[in-house]
């Protein structure tokens, strides 16, 4: 796995890489071959900060089908001398997803790339999976022999088959082989071996059992740091349901660090649940102000906690970061300096893809900063990331008041849905592309009902879009 190297946000690339609106318009005002160049190299190399929560495959597959792009490059790629070995989904799983997105808006060739490489490729399963929701049964069928052919008949090979069909994300094309006389048997039999291991594991006892008492608790998370699996949010939870009033002094020493780190962090994430507005608590929280320390205090809401991090925010440390975030979500207010001053210094500090800036765009536009605006506006360019730059917009959209005429029309093209449906609902129809643009994402099935919704709140007869 590469880290993508992100182009300036002022060029063609850099627009598209980070899947802007403005990227769609550029590319199509673009000549065509500079624009597929630029396509093509975001879909061949991931430039998602988070692939598994970032989306680009819908915005890719929509800019091919407008360049009447082609796909020599893409099959290029998933068939080239690397994909045997590297099979990882993040190396073929956008192009495989956009080739899903161009199949179903009637792109054959993209249909018949999926079914080659779901026959032969590395990265078969997903394949196997985009083809289960846009493929006939009769096309999915020829995929049998070549997908089973993976699975021989060794009890190893039978192993990895019942895994297969256990944990498909799209269970129809081995449903619809099941039903088949020549492969029923068995993908009957590892169906059913699927089914018994997910229940085996179920009843493998491996936790808290009835009768444990507090320091069975601090035990189970003791063994559970030993082992690199930290459980002191679980045994947090165990430790509500077993401990009585008399043990109090016992889980109060605990959160002091008298059992060891374990019991310290099992005993503090309890604490800021049972005895929220205690400020021995918060206390004990600012003596130890690491990791777990911090974690607990991230779990408090109550006004001690808010009073706490007044005073705390001015703290260069995780703790300070902490308090930050809490009066960005939950703040008054007469917080919305602070919250403003904390925005301004982590974008100055760490840049505008620092992950602390979710929680202070966010608290941002809760707050209704409106001179927050300008640094707001810095994010969404910048920012390499898409769901951190739909944040910003939704903060924009209630303190900038030329949001609707600016940002919001180029968000209509976005890659994230949601950052669609927040334009959707605020670009100014004044702008000849809107309408157009409406029309269109009203049409598109491939389209998210909440955008399609958006857009249904602003047709009326009166505009007559």
């Amino acid at each position: 796995m590469f880290e993508p190297v992100i182009a300036p946000s002022g060029t063609l690339l850099g627009l598209l890489q980070r899947g802007r609106g403005d990227g769609t318009l550029h590319a199509l005002a673009a000549p065509r071959a500079e624009a597929l160049q630029a396509l093509n190299q975001c879909v061949l190399r991931d430039p998602r900060q988070d692939w598994q929560v970032e989306n680009r495959s819908l915005y890719y597959a929509r800019l091919y089908l407008d360049l009447d792009g082609p796909l020599g490059d893409i099959e290029s790629h998933l068939f080239s001398a690397d994909d045997p070995v590297d099979d990882s989904d993040h190396r073929t799983g956008l192009a495989l997803s956009v080739l899903g997105h161009l199949a179903s808006y009637g792109r054959d060739d993209a249909l018949i790339l999926l079914r080659r490489y779901a026959a032969s490729g590395a990265n078969w399963a997903w394949a196997l999976d985009e083809l289960a929701l846009r493929d006939d049964d009769e096309g999915l069928l020829s995929l049998a022999a070549p997908v089973l052919a993976r699975f021989p008949a060794t009890q190893e090979g039978e192993g990895r088959l019942a895994a297969a069909v256990r944990d498909a994300y799209e269970p129809r094309p081995w449903r619809l082989w099941e039903e088949t006389a020549e492969y029923g048997t068995r993908l009957g039999a590892a169906r059913r071996q699927g089914s018994f291991d997910r229940w085996q594991r179920q009843l493998t006892p491996n936790g808290p059992r009835p009768g444990w008492g507090v320091q069975a608790v601090f035990e189970w998370a003791a063994d559970g740091l030993r082992r690199g699996t930290p459980l002191h949010v679980p045994a947090a939870r165990c430790l509500a349901a077993v401990a009585s009033p008399e043990d109090r002094g016992t889980i109060l020493a605990a959160a002091a660090g008298a059992a060891g780190d374990a019991a310290r962090a099992t005993a503090l994430h309890h604490l800021v649940l049972a005895e929220p507005e205690n400020p021995v608590v918060l206390d004990l929280i600012e003596a130890a102000a690491d990791e777990p320390a911090v974690a607990a205090y991230e779990r408090m809401t109550g006004p001690a906690a808010l009073d706490r991090a007044r005073s705390w925010i001015h703290r260069p440390d995780a703790l300070g970061e902490a308090a930050a975030a809490l009066l960005a979500s939950h703040g008054e207010a007469e917080d919305a300096g602070l919250v403003l001053g904390a925005l301004r210094s982590t974008v100055r500090g760490s840049g505008p893809d620092s992950p602390r800036l979710y929680t202070l765009v966010d608290g941002a536009g809760r707050l209704s900063i409106g001179c927050a605006a300008p640094v707001l506006r810095h994010i969404y360019r910048e920012t390499a990331s898409s769901q951190l730059r739909g944040r910003a917009a939704r903060a924009l959209a209630g303190t900038d008041p030329t949001f609707a005429a600016g940002f919001a029309v180029e968000c209509l093209w976005d890659c994230e849905e949601t950052t669609r449906e927040v334009a959707a609902r605020h670009a100014e129809t004044a702008d000849a592309r809107v309408a157009p643009r409406l029309r269109r994402l009203a049409s598109d099935p491939a389209e998210e009902e909440d955008v399609q919704s958006a857009v249904r709140s602003r047709i009326t007869p009166e505009t007559a879009l």
